[in-house]
């Protein structure tokens, strides 16, 4: 049975379920009360029900020094903690490299936020271009795959064909894995099969990958939002697919097998395809007209309410809130903007949870003719530049680092052979 919180008393007296607790602080339940056993948190039993409610305020006031210490380069126990010089993350902002990533995003196109986050430097006027021999062979590879195939399926397959072509990617210095992000990412985009025939396929990777989503021709005001959600999407900390990328690149693997491990996690519906499940839930709130009874049926079947919430931020995403500023500026996408706000009020009254960058980009998918799965495949796109950063940042650390032990729980030996 799943807790539920009680109604809610005064504003300063805010109670959250157990599952609302874990999500703001990132943990599984069963955590929750160990935080109560450690005299962390307080509880309050639900009369005549089985669960507990906590105090918000104490709850957000754990999570904010949760994520300081996270900062701080100390980790919780049994918590890995990674140093980095790439991104950081706190008090309601991100940075890359000390710079305000929504500034940074906003105010330059894609290709220069990644070669800020590769090299610590800005490059004016930097573009990204592949070869056309690299591209026909993953185009080759793609279109093998069933109609069916996914984004992260088909980006995957395009990774892995541009590295099989490229008898130089053991090569792990710096100038060579940089020469490989600057084929891969525009690979990848030219990899993916074009949503209609006639739309132009040049100029900036936002314009190329626009191709590649909707059918539509796009403005500047659509293609901005697009570059700048790219930008604002290219790094944030230790992910859990940027952590599988240090795994590889701890091991010592390839730029190209490095970005096949991130592109391997993100397909999980709690990172990459979370934009995914946004999307359908604003189609579904922009078909019956009210959030209202979508939100309720949510939370009557248990599920999270996509597109809110972030475990690294107590207020609203710094992402989300630069993509609808944005959106503004596109008249198509006024309707669902609206079904994203009525979302995010209905979804208030239940818990305090701030929208983030998946409802900010299943706004844009939603209103720009692309499907469901346009926001994971942006995502990926995005994230690679990020991925790449970290891979050089690993190579340049000790070989098999990330090797945590493990905490064996099974039989004691020695056990009886088996019959």
């Amino acid at each position: 049975m799943r807790d539920q919180a009680p109604a809610s008393g005064s504003p300063s007296e805010r109670r959250l379920s157990t599952r609302e607790t874990a999500e703001l602080l990132g943990v599984k339940p069963e955590t929750v009360y160990a935080y109560v056993s450690r005299g962390q948190l307080s509880s309050r039993r639900v009369p005549g029900g089985r669960g507990s409610t906590f105090d918000a305020h104490e709850v957000e006031a754990l999570a904010r020094r949760n994520r300081r210490e996270s900062g701080g380069g100390s980790a919780s126990p049994g918590e890995l903690s990674v140093r980095t010089g790439i991104t950081l993350i706190e008090e309601n902002q991100y940075y890359y490299r000390g710079v305000d990533a929504t500034a940074l995003a906003a105010r330059h196109p894609y290709e220069e936020v990644a070669e800020w986050l590769w090299t610590g430097t800005l490059h004016p006027g930097a573009s990204l271009a592949a070869p056309s021999s690299s591209v026909a062979v993953a185009r080759r590879a793609v279109d093998a795959l069933p109609e069916h195939a996914g984004p992260a399926d088909r980006l995957r397959v395009a990774a892995i064909a541009a590295a099989a072509a490229d008898p130089l990617r053991f090569d792990l210095s710096e100038e060579a894995v940089l020469g490989t992000a600057r084929i891969l990412i525009p690979t990848l985009v030219a990899a993916l099969p074009p949503a209609a025939r006639g739309l132009r396929d040049e100029g900036p990777l936002a314009r190329r990958l626009w191709t590649r989503l909707s059918g539509r021709r796009a403005d500047e005001s659509t293609l901005r939002v697009l570059d700048t959600a790219l930008g604002l999407l290219a790094d944030h900390d230790l992910a859990a697919s940027t952590l599988a990328v240090r795994v590889a690149a701890s091991a010592r693997a390839h730029a190209y097998a490095a970005v096949s491990a991130g592109l391997g996690v993100i397909e999980g519906p709690l990172h990459g395809a979370a934009s995914g499940l946004a999307h359908r839930l604003l189609l579904e709130v922009l078909d019956r007209g009210s959030a209202g009874p979508v939100v309720a049926d949510e939370l009557r079947e248990g599920r999270r309410i996509p597109g809110l919430g972030h475990r690294l931020y107590s207020g609203e995403d710094p992402r989300a809130r630069v993509l609808f500023a944005l959106l503004e500026d596109v008249p198509h996408a006024a309707p669902a903007l609206a079904a994203a706000r009525d979302v995010a009020a209905t979804a208030a009254r239940h818990s305090p949870l701030h929208a983030n960058v998946d409802l900010a980009l299943a706004v844009f998918t939603a209103s720009s003719a692309m499907p469901a799965s346009a926001g994971e495949t942006i995502f990926a796109v995005a994230r690679t530049a990020g991925w790449i950063a970290h891979a050089l940042e690993e190579y340049g650390e000790r070989p098999l680092r990330m090797r945590p032990s493990g905490q064996y729980v099974g039989p004691r030996p020695p056990q009886p052979l088996p019959g």
